[in-house]
């Protein structure tokens, strides 16, 4: 067979593009990614619905040098909640919801907000204080780097009030009640005359329901997709305030390992995450209220006057708090309200300065 020179010409042509187009051929990484809950989770959704698709933008409009294969593993697949922290520090999954308010004693920095309570109801800016502080402050930013993880993106509760089968219209009708109040979120029932019992929202409703309790302290995100309203019919609004739960967080020895251009992509992806994350938890928690309003939810507010006096009659619940932490618990108190302070929040009680 023959070749003209205009074939040899093409065929010379066509292999300097298959040898350019090796040369840069794409990269695949692999990436685990996973949670103790599912996706329809205020804390899993912003993960599947916004962090992945959002690596994956940048990632090709930076030149799609590199792709990510992801390997979902949510809805407690592999871990569960209890072992959030362990799933990510071990890399059972490389990236995670990591729940540090189940981990006190391993990261009790983290858990600074579930201490001083009263503080601010803002759950969207509850987000943007705590990327920035995970970033910036060395304690909190040691603390992840000593559980082998890397902090990306936020996440928080709405605001804490009362969910019960009676009305809390003063203190005076907490008294002798059962209320469920999990973990540190005991201490705000504290001297209230009030029973904390522990649970969760898979459990509040099952516990009003057979008498265990009469009422339990949470959020409206999380009280409504659990139908805990149906048993419980008055929610007395006490603005307890919004809590910073945790992190999505990346396996530090994996990340370290990553291309830069992949780390760039996570981390824009977190801080883009956090924002969804905000503005869907803000989402979930007014359509929850309109349905469990449709449903015969009654809502009130505690009247000023007894919150007042809930707010003061706490006893300092923040100082074990900082005897256990030492001087790393006060820089992170300190950096908390500072930035509260920045923003013109006026927490009903100063823990900071009652601790200086």
């Amino acid at each position: 067979m023959k070749f003209t020179k205009f074939a040899m010409a093409s065929l010379v042509a066509l292999g300097a593009t298959v040898a350019a187009g090796s040369a840069f051929a794409q990269q695949r990484v692999t990436v685990n990614i996973g949670s103790s809950h599912p996706t329809t989770n205020i804390w899993a959704y912003a993960m599947k619905e916004t962090f992945q698709p959002e690596v994956d933008r940048i990632l090709k409009e930076g030149g799609g040098k590199f792709e990510v294969r992801w390997r979902e593993n949510y809805g407690g697949t592999l871990y569960k909640f209890t072992d959030t922290r362990a799933a990510v520090r071990d890399g059972i999954v490389d990236v995670g919801m990591v729940g540090t308010v189940w981990e006190n004693s391993a990261m009790p920095l983290q858990n600074v907000t579930y201490f001083t309570p009263f503080a601010t109801t803002n759950h969207e800016q509850l987000i943007e204080i705590f990327d920035k502080l995970n970033a910036t402050v060395p304690a909190l930013r040691d603390s992840w780097a000593a559980q082998n993880m890397v902090p990306l993106s936020s996440l928080i509760t709405d605001s804490y009030d009362i969910y019960a089968n009676f009305p809390v219209t003063n203190m005076d009708a907490l008294k002798n009640k059962r209320i469920n109040a999990p973990g540190t979120s005991a201490n705000w029932l504290r001297d209230t005359g009030a029973t904390p019992v522990d649970g969760a929202l898979t459990t509040y409703y099952t516990n009003i329901q057979t008498g265990v309790t009469q009422g339990a302290l949470s959020f409206a995100s999380g009280i409504g997709p659990a139908r805990v309203y149906e048993v419980a019919k008055h929610l007395t609004r006490i603005d307890i305030g919004a809590m910073y739960f945790g992190s999505v967080a990346v396996n530090k020895k994996f990340f370290d390992k990553l291309p830069k251009e992949v780390q760039d992509a996570m981390v824009q992806a977190g801080k883009a995450t956090s924002k969804a994350h905000g503005q869907h938890v803000t989402k979930t928690a007014n359509a929850a209220l309109e349905t469990m309003k449709a449903a015969g939810l009654q809502i009130t507010d505690l009247p000023a006057a007894e919150k007042t006096k809930w707010v003061n009659s706490l006893p300092n619940i923040v100082a074990p708090w900082l005897q256990t932490t030492g001087d790393a618990g006060k820089q992170v108190l300190k950096a908390y309200f500072d930035e509260l302070r920045a923003r013109g929040v006026k927490p009903l009680r100063d823990w900071e300065a009652q601790n200086r």
